[in-house]
């Protein structure tokens, strides 16, 4: 049936409705007063044809009626009512005299009935798709549900919307004022500390936290109470995941250690990084990668002409390319390129036929143990690769270039480090603000990322144990992938070029305490999966740094971020050594690149202060000793 058919059909139907209404309302009170035919038909006649005109204004044949809600209800109601009380006055001013009890008993009739249809047929839609697709009560989980809060309602009635194999036997609320009150119908039945008590009364299957502002250590309360119950934990979606189409409120995630470890997500400023963005060309490389492809899932809010995909790796190239054309296809050009960092003359290509307008580079080898072993390919790609893309982007007058470094490139006692600091230098010594604004943006390690720990974490916790620390007074920074990337594009929108930006990672955070969260997040006990230490591998430090004491500033250019004093030596000086390289054997390969990362020269020092009136950075020389 097409619409326009349920539409007429809707139209004819309430125009019944008003006179069966009227109808019976005549016939009712026939036998205690009279109600004049003139009267009867002026009064039915006036009220269909007001409530036809306010109707079509509230758009009420144009609603799906399988999901009236109560604003729909009351859309209703107000047009029924305000078609009556008009009519009244009409009739009054046509007739001189009207009969207000038939009007009263016209309209009571013509709200029910009308009200009511679309009440009635949602709950029937409801009932057959529940019948349809529902499940068994033998076949449904029974939820317990934690908040009866906002985000309690919102689960829930999504929960009784659309059909699920979960049934929620009850609510936990801290608030003594909820308790054996009820929301939708379902009762707040204790608080959280009942929560094992409650699980075996109603044989509970699975608790689902529905407090999105729910601190850290609440999260490994509730962890703690219910993994002795031994009961799965799971929370509802975030907002974001719902607006963006990745899941329903009513599909739940598991808990997961960013939610331990409580980071706040930083807002981006949409409108300057749409100036950047919107409308143009935009280069990622490393676009496979867990880095590379988030930012381009960032990146494609702000509806750019099109993105360029590059990476080495045919299969994650074709995953975030797939990904990103199911969601934009018709919207932005999705291109996947492959293209090794390392093949000057396909990079150049590239970027000759492309043109883009900025430049993301994200592809580098990371992993700090396999660089020990293989210093000569972290040569090849960080350094050489990194120089390829800067100066291919150069050639084709790229009007920004953003590179992602690290905090391993501070100090580095290891070839990644090195080699990430050696690439810093290239490419913030490329910089030609009137051609092409080179920048970097540094910040520590990534949850979730391929090279993170805690996958590794969760296999070992997997295989029986025990999970293995390498020293258990090491520190690392963390943050999420996409607060990362957010961050990362965001800096780019701010770069002015020469700068190298330092996300704030917040508290370090010691690996043993994060192992301790992954076990408890899978739901044992220390004692039941240990946690040993296995000694520093090659090239590790205890403890990570941003900046090193010559590079530190206080200005912040926006939400955690910060620009770092740039130190570099003359750019002559560092191509000079870089092409020394080939030269070198492994051993002694390792040792230059550790010594010249780690050089402290006395240099003319260019930092950058920012006029915070007018969002411009100054150039300020001052002459200072400086060590990396």
């Amino acid at each position: 049936m097409t619409r326009r058919t349920k539409k007429n059909i809707l139209i004819g139907f309430d125009s019944l409705s008003i006179v069966a209404s009227g109808l019976i309302a005549y016939f009712f009170l026939n036998p205690y007063i009279a109600v004049s035919m003139q009267s009867f038909m002026t009064t039915i006649g006036v009220t269909i044809i007001l409530y036809l005109i306010l109707a079509a204004q509230f758009k009420l044949f144009s609603k799906i009626n399988r999901y009236t809600s109560i604003r729909e209800s009351l859309e209703v109601v107000v047009c029924v009512s305000f078609s009556f009380i008009a009519s009244a006055l009409i009739s009054v001013v046509l007739l001189k005299t009207v009969s207000l009890r038939f009007i009263i008993l016209t309209y009571i009739f013509s709200l029910a009935s009308i009200a009511g249809s679309r009440i009635i047929w949602r709950i029937y839609n409801e009932h057959n798709d529940k019948k349809e697709h529902g499940c068994s009560v033998e076949q449904q989980i029974r939820t317990l549900i934690v908040g009866a809060g906002d985000g309690g309602s919102m689960l829930i009635r999504s929960l009784k919307r659309n059909p699920s194999d979960v049934k929620v036997v009850g609510i936990v609320d801290d608030d003594p004022s909820k308790f054996k009150m009820l929301m939708h119908e379902i009762p707040v039945i204790g608080n959280i500390d009942d929560i094992p008590e409650l699980a075996k009364k109603h044989r509970v299957q699975q608790i689902t936290i529905a407090i999105p502002s729910l601190e850290p250590k609440e999260y490994e309360r509730i962890l703690d109470i219910c993994n002795q119950a031994e009961i799965t934990v799971n929370l509802m979606p975030s907002i974001e995941d719902v607006l963006q189409g990745k899941l329903s409120v009513s599909q739940f995630r598991e808990i997961d250690v960013v939610d331990l470890l409580g980071r706040e997500e930083v807002k981006l400023d949409m409108q300057v990084i749409a100036t950047k963005l919107s409308g143009k060309t935009i280069l990622v490389s490393g676009a496979g990668g867990s880095i590379g492809s988030e930012i381009c899932r960032q990146i494609a809010r702000f509806s750019p002409k099109r993105i360029i995909l590059l990476g080495h790796g045919e299969n994650s190239i074709y995953q975030i390319n797939k990904e990103l054309n199911g969601r934009y296809k018709g919207q932005i050009e999705i291109v996947p390129v492959i293209a090794d960092i390392q093949d000057r003359k396909r990079l150049f290509e590239v970027m000759q036929q492309y043109i883009p307008n900025r430049v993301y580079h994200a592809a580098a080898h990371k992993h700090v143990p396999m660089m020990e072993y293989n210093p000569r390919e972290a040569v090849k790609n960080n350094i050489y690769g990194t120089k390829n893309m800067a100066e291919a982007a150069k050639a084709a007058g790229v009007g920004s270039f953003v590179m992602i470094s690290t905090d391993k490139a501070v100090n580095p006692p290891n070839v990644m480090g090195a080699t990430k600091r050696v690439a810093e230098m290239i490419v913030t010594g490329l910089n030609e603000p009137e051609k092409t604004k080179f920048a970097a943006v540094r910040f520590g390690n990534v949850l979730g990322s391929r090279g993170s720990v805690v996958p590794l974490f969760k296999e070992q916790i997997k295989n029986g144990g025990p999970v293995t620390v390498t020293d258990f007074k090491m520190t690392r920074y963390f943050m999420t992938i996409p607060e990362a990337s957010r961050l990362v594009i965001q800096a780019g929108a701010l770069a002015q070029g020469g700068e190298i930006f330092i996300l704030d990672m917040g508290e370090p955070v010691k690996i043993v305490d994060l192992a301790k969260k992954v076990v408890k997040l899978s739901g044992f006990t220390e004692n039941e999966i240990p946690i040993i230490e296995t000694g520093i591998r090659p090239g590790e430090k205890l403890y990570e740094e941003l900046l090193v004491d010559s590079e530190q500033t206080n200005q912040q250019v926006y939400e955690k971020i910060f620009v770092g004093r740039v130190t570099n030596m003359p750019l002559k000086k560092v191509m000079g050594f870089v092409y020394t390289l080939d030269e070198c054997n492994s051993i002694e390969l390792k040792e230059r690149l550790l010594d010249f990362a780690n050089e402290k020269p006395k240099e003319n020092v260019i930092h950058h202060t920012q006029n915070k009136e007018k969002g411009v950075y100054t150039d300020v020389p001052e002459t200072v000793q400086t060590s990396y």
